[in-house]
Formats: C-alpha cells, structure tokens, sequence
C-alpha cells in the first residue's frame, strides 16, 4: 500500500459553551485571527520603540497610534477579505442570494480582498494622521507573516483549502468526502498535498524571517517602501508556486477545465490565486526597486 499520512485527529472547536438555548464554539480559525493580530500590535510596538530603525532615527508612528490604525485594519481584513471573496470566486452566486453575503461566519474569505482592505483602511488612517505613508506600510508587512503562519495552520486543523491528489509520502487523506479514491492516484482513497503547510512555511515561516533579516540585519526600515515590496512580492511568489498544488475551487472545475484555472486557451493558462498574485509580484518588485534606488541606508 502506498505510505501516506492519515489526517489527525483534531476538532477544529477548542471548545464549547452552551447557556440560555445558545452556544458557542472558540475555534482554532478564530484563535489564530486573535493570536496573528496580538503578535503583530507586539511586533510593531517593538519596532516604533527602536528610532534606529527608522529613517533620521523618527519611528513614524507612536504606540497609541498603532493601536487606533489595529481597529482599521481590523475592519479592513473583514470587511475586504469577505468583499474580495464573493467579488473574485463566486459573484454569480452572490448576486443571485445577496442576504448571504453578511454572513461571513460560514465561511468565505480571500487573502487578496483582505490585503486590499487592510491598504485601503491603512491609507485612510495615515493620511488623516499625516503619517508617512511608505514607513507605515513597511511596519505593517513586517508584521504580517506569524499571522499568515497561524492561519494557514488553522486550515490544516480545519482540513480545508486542501491540495491537489498526490502519491508522495507526506500525502494527507484528508477526513470525509475528500478522501474517496480520486482519479486512481492512489486506489481506494485519496491523498492530498498538504497545501496549507506549504503556505504556512513559504508564507509564513520562509517570508518572516527574510523580512526580520531585512529590517533588523538590513535596515530595511531605512529604506521606505523596502519592507513592504519584498512583502507584497515574497507573497505573491509563494502564492503562485503554492497554486500548482493547491485544489482549485470548485466553481472553476469544469469538463475540458480539470485543473480549474480561471484563465486559460487550450488548458494552458493561470488560476483564479496565480491571477491576483501577479499584480502583487509586479507592485512588490517596483516598490522594492525604488526604495533602494532612492533611498541612503544608514551604515
């Protein structure tokens, strides 16, 4: 038989409540909202405390300032994340049932509508704050990645955004009807690449620590629009390689269309993640070309 891994058993609850006919339900995908959001106020706390850091040793924002743009961005992530979602991979469905839209707790988000929220409500905030808005930028995408680990860990424990049918060792069946025998790869079940690891270590993992290096080893800071651009340009690398082991959504699977890709003549072409990631390579890249082009990194 061929080696794979069996999905753990792990409940995507870390536990229950119920009181007064109502229940609640604390889950490892929330959990990890919280916990990336706490990491990141920490991480850029500790930044705007280290003037050496920044350019003319002025960090661009204070400590309470910090905490007022987490509120935007906050409603930037939801609000963006859901929008992005029904307006990338299912407008036809939401335009036909509105009233769902609203309902985000059944699940629905997309990284590049989140990404989109959090610029546009963390631009809103930094002009009305006279904040540099470069220098700003750079603290947020260097506090980004332990949230990105966190979630996609989350969709692992939550066996979702699953990978494309595998026979590689470290293959994972996951639990229900996805691990049914899928296009005889493996006979009898069906083994998936574990995408979402993937994302935790490229995104995560691989992307922090090369913006640590960049801000702490690099002064990258020194340099604004740096930071954010190898962000916007490690992530869209690490999205689109991601992509071609990623299961495709469902709504993009069609006869003639196995691997789902949103935008393609004669079965070559990108899917609907590939897509939204190259504008972030290309603005990455010109961000990050600039800012060394322009800016004196401090000795």
């Amino acid at each position: 038989m061929q080696a794979v891994i069996q999905f753990p058993d792990i409940s995507p609850e870390l536990f229950t409540i119920s009181a007064f006919g109502m229940e609640f339900a604390l889950r490892w995908y929330a959990l990890a909202y919280i916990a990336g959001i706490a990491i990141a106020w920490r991480m850029a706390v500790g930044a705007v405390k280290r003037p050496a850091l920044w350019p003319g040793d002025t960090p661009p924002m204070s400590p309470r300032q910090i905490e007022e743009l987490l509120t935007w961005i906050i409603l930037g992530v939801i609000i963006g994340g859901r929008l992005g979602f029904v307006l990338f991979y299912q407008p036809g469905f939401y335009l036909e049932n509105p009233g769902l839209i609203l309902q985000i707790w059944q699940g629905g988000m997309a990284f590049h509508g989140g990404l989109l929220g959090v610029i546009v409500a963390s631009w809103l905030y930094t002009w009305r704050q006279g904040i540099p808005q470069l220098s700003a930028a750079d603290m947020i995408a260097f506090t980004v990645p332990p949230g990105l680990f966190l979630g996609r860990m989350a969709n692992f424990i939550n066996a979702e955004l699953w990978g494309r049918p595998s026979d590689l060792p470290w293959a994972v069946v996951f639990p229900g009807y996805y691990a049914q025998d899928c296009a005889g790869i493996v006979p009898g079940y069906c083994a998936r690449h574990p995408s979402q690891l993937y994302e935790a270590a490229l995104e995560g993992l691989i992307l922090g620590a090369v913006l640590l290096w960049l801000v702490y080893r690099r002064n990258g800071f020194r340099c604004p629009g740096l930071v954010s651009g190898t962000f916007f340009a490690g992530y869209g690398i690490a999205r689109f390689i991601v992509e071609f082991f990623r299961q495709p959504d469902a709504q993009f699977v069609e006869p003639g269309n196995p691997l789902g890709l949103a935008f393609h003549v004669d079965g070559v072409g990108l899917t609907m993640g590939q897509t939204l990631s190259l504008p972030m390579i290309a603005l990455g890249l010109w961000l990050a070309i600039r800012a060394r082009r322009r800016a004196v990194v401090a000795p």
